[in-house]
């Protein structure tokens, strides 16, 4: 199975901010859309990624800082501080297990499908674990029709 497959079935609807947006107005975006992560584009060129798991570190890193002195307010923060610049990116036709490895090796749970240099949509690791139960849930029944309408000997 190939990303491209997965993309018919999750659609291709993109979440994106610029790289000067408020962190907060991003995480407000997150929330609002359940969704996990969102583009950073500056135009149409891809300049990084803000997952959860950025939003979470510069929180933590500003926390530290606070006990070791003054810094600004957390509702300052850009998204240029906390995104993921140059996340691994895929393209529609890589193969959904070279993507696991993708994400496992990388330590990447949102990856970002480029067509060229158009991006379309991000792949998450949900997507990819709901595509493959699906068509494991697939062939498990065509195995067991096959094995019920096993011929007579």
């Amino acid at each position: 199975m190939e990303v491209k497959e997965v993309l018919k079935v999750k659609g291709s609807k993109l979440f994106t901010v610029h790289p000067d947006s408020l962190l907060s107005e991003a995480v407000i975006m997150m929330a609002e859309n359940d969704i996990g992560s969102v583009v950073v584009t500056d135009g149409v060129k891809l300049v990084g990624i803000l997952t959860f798991r950025e939003v979470l570190l510069v929180l933590a890193k500003r926390q530290t800082e606070r006990r070791v002195g003054p810094t600004p307010p957390i509702a300052e923060i850009l998204v240029s501080e906390a995104m993921h610049t140059n996340p691994p990116t895929t393209d529609p036709s890589m193969d959904l297990d070279e993507l696991r490895r993708l994400m496992v090796s990388t330590h990447t749970r949102y990856v970002p499908v480029m067509d060229g240099d158009t991006m379309i949509s991000v792949i998450s690791f949900h997507d990819v674990a709901k595509a493959v139960l699906e068509e494991r849930n697939f062939e498990n029944k065509l195995l067991k029709a096959y094995i019920k309408d096993w011929p007579a000997e």
